[in-house]
């Protein structure tokens, strides 16, 4: 029987914030209701309100950059200085309740090693987000080969010591919460979802839909690239061996031949094949490597 208490030992709840003097009072108040001896750090990335001020009087303990560096940065800042066994990450805007940390401890406690809040519909998100997160969350499950129900939640609590293995992958922009799920099933470690309801931000969003959205899907397949290439060059494979194959046909039909244009195909198909399956034994060995350091 699998145990359903919150893991044992100190917990670290990180909030990277910027410009968010308006929600961060709030969303520290509902942490320490939760919490009260918790520590909680939050990452001031260059803001240029009172953000940092606001922060320390609610009792949190204050990291700032001189100049805004990213969410993905101030994540990596907060891990480093964070001393729990345990991390919690949330944002400060007010779309994430504190009163739901708990749950995502429980699942810690199930043995899972990062369990992730993923906003259930009717969560307040616009239209073109929500298909862009589902477009995500499919395109990651193919990737991984794991079922991926919300591949870009900033709600999620994990073991600090894993997390650390990949800070080293993270960008320091908006896709933090892409690169270590992914980074996470691949590495063989166990993630869990639970549900959450993402309530309405306060302030002015950050993101931009389709600029940090094109950002996003190069991530997926970067860590695609490095973490199962084979399922990135197969497809591509296929596609030029179908096209040659197509020619072929075309020219066999109308001009009785075999053209230059049907091999360039076939060739590119092999060559783009062998890529992928080098880089997959590369990628296998480079495992097995890490593993045996850990160990």
């Amino acid at each position: 029987m699998t145990s359903t208490t919150k893991p044992s030992g100190k917990i670290s709840v990180v909030l990277p914030a910027r410009n968010e003097s308006g929600a961060i009072g709030q969303t520290l108040a509902g942490i320490r209701r939760v919490f009260p001896s918790a520590e909680v750090i939050v990452v001031d990335d260059g803001s240029t309100d009172d953000t940092a001020r606001v922060a320390e009087q609610a009792g949190a303990i204050v990291v700032s950059h001189p100049y805004s560096k990213g969410n993905g940065a101030a994540i990596k800042t907060g891990a480093r200085a964070a001393t729990g066994d345990t991390l919690v990450f949330l944002d400060a805007d007010g779309q994430h309740d504190p009163a739901d940390i708990p749950r995502l401890l429980a699942r810690l406690g199930e043995g899972h090693d990062m369990a992730v809040g993923a906003r259930q519909s009717g969560s307040q998100a616009s239209l073109g987000r929500g298909l862009a997160n589902r477009l995500y969350n499919r395109l990651a499950g193919y990737m991984t080969g794991y079922r991926v129900e919300d591949l870009t939640s900033g709600f999620r609590a994990v073991r600090a010591s894993k997390f650390r293995e990949f800070l080293y992958l993270l960008p320091n922009g908006f896709s933090y919460p892409t690169t270590i799920t992914m980074a996470f099933f691949r590495a063989g470690y166990s993630v869990a979802y639970e549900p959450i309801h993402a309530a309405r931000r306060i302030g002015k969003s950050h993101i931009r839909l389709v600029r940090d959205g094109l950002r996003f899907l190069l991530i997926i397949f970067k860590i695609g690239t490095l973490y199962s290439p084979l399922k990135l060059f197969l497809p591509f494979a296929l596609l030029l061996f179908l096209l040659g194959t197509g020619w072929y046909v075309h020219t066999f039909i109308e001009e009785h031949r075999f053209t230059n244009m049907s091999a360039l195909f076939y060739t590119g198909g092999i060559v783009v094949f062998l890529m992928g399956l080098i880089s997959e034994q590369i990628t296998g060995l480079m495992y097995k490597d890490s593993g045996e350091r850990r160990e």
